[in-house]
């Protein structure tokens, strides 16, 4: 079981150099979590995709269709006071707390890209290249 970013769910289902690395998370652990706030991130990564004319909107539609159905049942609401404690204590985004205040509370790593994130909470994170 481990919290991943929205990022790192990007990676499963678009090609980039870290897809290949999501994929064997994912066989390793296929167990994937992370706060309802993912939908909402995930869209908007598919509508750069759609912008930039590299989806079609029925690509993204199927794409986010998946991707919620890999979630399913394993979408957390995390408490606002212990993300506005995180905030408190780095220089992360509210939004990126969510993530990492998901990961304490279940006794999970959060696996992320993210540098900003990794530095201020080592304890519980850990980057997908790390695999």
């Amino acid at each position: 079981m481990i919290v991943v970013d929205t990022n790192v769910l990007a990676y499963l289902y678009l090609p980039t150099e870290y897809t290949p690395l999501a994929e064997a998370l994912f066989e390793r652990d296929p167990e994937w979590l992370a706060p309802v706030l993912w939908r909402s991130e995930f869209r908007n990564i598919l509508a750069g995709y759609m912008r930039r004319k590299t989806l079609t909107f029925d690509e993204a539609r199927n794409l986010q269709a998946e991707a919620e159905s890999l979630l399913a049942g394993n979408e957390h609401e995390v408490a606002s006071t212990r993300v506005l404690e995180l905030v408190r204590d780095s220089d992360c985004s509210a939004y990126d707390c969510e993530f990492v205040a998901l990961a304490i509370g279940l006794g999970a790593k959060l696996v992320t890209m993210d540098a900003k994130l990794l530095r201020a909470f080592p304890k519980h994170t850990v980057s997908l290249t790390a695999g």
